[in-house]
């Protein structure tokens, strides 16, 4: 158990006039995935979670709602002489942080869980135990070029280990057992890496002859699938709870489930609106566009995949559009922008290398 200084509490505290996407910045920077919620004169009145801005979201679609209408109004909290009874509460309740307050119900202290020193076992351990792992790691990197003139893109280290090995390092996490790899370009190159080292899981290369794009290998895999498949690109990191994505696959009862991040534009001027002969009604100040994005992770019910025609160039854009057409549900499952880790560009290797170091 480790206590945040005092210096420290304003990261995970804000009064109640933000919105829904401010809360999910704040997260974003405090990476603990709660922020508790005040008065104006500091009284403790709710809380919110990764997991409830995502409930909202897929409830309303609306993340310039007030924060209070997503928040939990009656978050649990010990008092500062209680305040050796929070193990107990931490382990009962399944949370990984309380509140200390003083007599006037403001925070004086969050306390958080120690992971390294948690005396449960986490479900996330086996959740992805019989969970096929499809990598899409054929392409040959333009976008990164010239690294990928010498390496493959999923041999590109991110900090000292390779992209590729990050992924599948994260899903075994998860209990993940067992990945189907479609390779291509420089494929030699990422079959002597991996045969070279010691993982603990199994690694079925599926080799493509031609490129036939994001989903028309996965026609090559000779095994039939029985339960929902993941289906990822090689070249990002999904910072979230592998457990709660295939639930929620499930129980909407979809088709295909892509995971989605909520990326923020900001705009650098004043943005105008006008009515009829040129009238202005409002000035917006640098105003923020905020869409939902596809992260390249998604999860496909096996029948899916009868839709992918053999031989041809075919993306999992492709075959989303393909089910929705034939009356198939698609849906998603969103999660933080800084939850969603693309080493995609120059200029987003940096990032990623820093978040990792944030969050390991």
């Amino acid at each position: 158990m480790s206590e945040e200084s005092s210096i420290t509490l304003e990261k995970f505290i804000s009064t109640k006039d933000i919105t829904i996407l401010q809360a999910m910045q704040k997260i974003d920077v405090n990476t603990r995935s709660i922020l508790y919620i005040v008065e104006d004169d500091g009284v403790l009145i709710g809380s919110i979670s990764d997991g409830d801005i995502r409930r909202w979201i897929l409830k309303s679609g609306n993340v310039n709602d007030n924060v209070m209408m997503a928040a939990f109004k009656t978050p649990r909290f010990l008092y500062e002489n209680e305040a050796d009874k929070c193990n107990f509460l931490m382990n009962s309740a399944h949370i990984t942080s309380i509140p200390i307050l003083d007599k006037e119900n403001k925070i004086v202290n969050i306390i958080f869980r120690d992971k390294s020193k948690a005396d449960y076992i986490e479900a996330a351990d086996l959740a992805l135990s019989d969970t096929p792992i499809i990598i899409m790691a054929g392409g040959k990197g333009t976008r990164l070029y010239p690294y990928t003139k010498i390496l493959p893109k999923p041999l590109i280290p991110v900090g000292d280990i390779p992209i590729l090995e990050r992924i599948m390092n994260r899903f075994h996490e998860y209990g993940a057992r067992k990945f189907y790899l479609t390779v291509n370009y420089k494929k030699e190159m990422i079959k002597s890496y991996f045969a070279e080292q010691k993982v603990p899981y199994e690694i079925v290369y599926v080799e493509e002859d031609k490129p036939l794009g994001t989903a028309g290998s996965i026609r090559l895999i000779q095994e039939k699938f029985e339960r929902p498949v993941i289906v990822t690109n090689c070249d990002i990191l999904i910072d979230a709870d592998y457990d709660s994505i295939i639930r929620h696959h499930i129980a909407s009862e979809n088709g295909i489930t892509i995971v989605s991040s909520l990326k923020n534009f900001p705009i650098p001027y004043g943005v105008l609106d006008a009515e009829k002969e040129g009238l202005v009604t409002a000035i917006r100040e640098k105003p923020h566009l905020s869409y939902f994005v596809n992260t390249g992770m998604y999860v496909v019910n096996p029948a899916c995949f009868n839709m992918i025609p053999p031989d041809v160039m075919y993306h999992m854009t492709d075959l989303a559009d393909d089910l929705m057409k034939s009356g198939g549900r698609v849906g998603m499952y969103p999660i933080s922008e800084m939850s969603f880790l693309d080493m995609g560009e120059f200029q987003e290797m940096k990032r990623m290398e820093d978040r990792i170091s944030e969050v390991l």
